[in-house]
C-alpha cells in the first residue's frame, strides 16, 4: 500500500464535513481567498474545492499542510491522555503554557498603530482581533481594516510569565514577523515595537523596526482607520501614543 493511499484512509477516519466546516471559518476569519491557502498549502484548487464541498474527504497530507498554512489545528485532540494533548484550555509551553482563564483580559479588538511605510511622518492604523482557539487551546490574533488587506497578518500570541511581555508572532513557512508589547498600562494600551520587513525596490526587502501600540476598541467606538496623515483628525492623538512608547521607555530603539 503506497504512502498516500494510507494518508487517504486515516484521513477518512476524521469527520469531513467537520473539517470542512473549520477551514471554511479560518478562510472568513483571516478574509483569505481559497487559491491563496491553496497555493500556500501546496495542494491544488481543485482538491481544496472539492473537500470543501464535500464531494472528495481530505487526505491527512492535505491536512497537516493546511494546519501549518493556518497556524492551527484542524484535527481533534487525543481524549485518552496521549503524549503532546495538553487540554482545549492551556496553551502549549512554547506559547507560555498558559491557561484561558489568565489571558480572558487580552482577547477583544483592538486599534493597532505603527509609522507608516508608505509615507514619511504618517501613521497607519488598522484591527487586531485577539481570540482563543479552542481546538489548539492558545490565543491568536488577526488582522482586519488594513489597506493591504493581501498582507493582513494572523498567528499565536505567547505570554511567557518571565519576561511579562506579550509577543504576537507570525510564522509562514519559516519567515516570521514578531510583535512584542509590554502588558497593559492603566488605560488599557500595551506598546512595544514590531519587526518586520520592508518592501523596496523590485523584489527587495529589509528589515525594519518601529513603534507599536494595541488600544482596545470600547464598544460603540469606531476608530479611523487606514493612512493617517498630518492634518487628519485623529493625527495628534495618534501620534502621541506611539511616542510614548519609546518616550516612556516602554521600547529603546538603538543607533549608533
Amino acid at each position: 500500500m503506497t504512502t498516500d493511499a494510507n494518508s487517504g484512509r486515516r484521513a477518512a477516519a476524521f469527520d469531513n464535513n467537520a473539517l470542512a466546516e473549520r477551514v471554511r471559518e479560518e478562510i472568513a476569519r483571516r478574509h483569505l481567498s481559497r487559491q491563496a491557502l491553496a497555493a500556500d498549502a501546496r495542494i491544488s484548487l481543485s482538491t481544496l474545492e472539492k473537500a470543501l464541498s464535500g464531494r472528495r474527504p481530505f487526505t491527512l497530507a492535505s491536512i497537516v499542510r493546511l494546519e501549518e498554512v493556518l497556524g492551527v489545528s484542524l484535527r481533534p485532540k487525543p481524549s485518552n491522555g496521549a503524549a503532546g494533548s495538553n487540554g482545549a484550555h492551556t496553551a502549549p509551553d512554547d506559547l507560555g503554557n498558559y491557561g484561558r482563564a489568565a489571558v480572558t483580559w487580552l482577547e477583544g479588538a483592538f486599534l493597532t498603530l505603527r509609522p507608516s511605510l508608505g509615507e514619511r511622518g504618517a501613521i497607519y492604523a488598522y484591527r487586531t482581533d485577539v481570540t482563543w482557539d479552542e481546538t489548539t487551546g492558545r490565543l491568536t490574533f488577526t488582522e482586519k481594516e488594513r489597506m493591504d488587506s493581501d498582507f493582513s497578518q494572523y498567528g499565536s500570541v505567547s505570554v511567557p510569565q518571565q519576561s511579562g511581555h506579550i509577543y504576537f508572532v507570525t510564522n509562514r513557512h519559516g519567515q516570521y514577523r514578531l510583535i512584542l508589547v509590554a502588558r497593559p498600562v492603566i488605560t488599557g494600551e500595551m506598546h512595544g515595537i514590531i519587526t518586520t520587513l520592508q518592501a523596496g525596490r523590485g523584489s527587495h526587502l529589509s528589515p525594519v523596526s518601529m513603534p507599536i501600540v494595541f488600544q482596545p476598541i470600547r464598544n460603540g467606538v469606531v476608530p479611523h482607520f487606514g493612512r493617517i496623515a498630518r492634518g487628519h483628525a485623529a493625527y495628534a492623538r495618534y501620534s502621541a501614543l506611539l511616542r510614548k512608547t519609546v518616550a516612556d521607555d516602554f521600547a529603546t530603539l538603538l543607533d549608533l
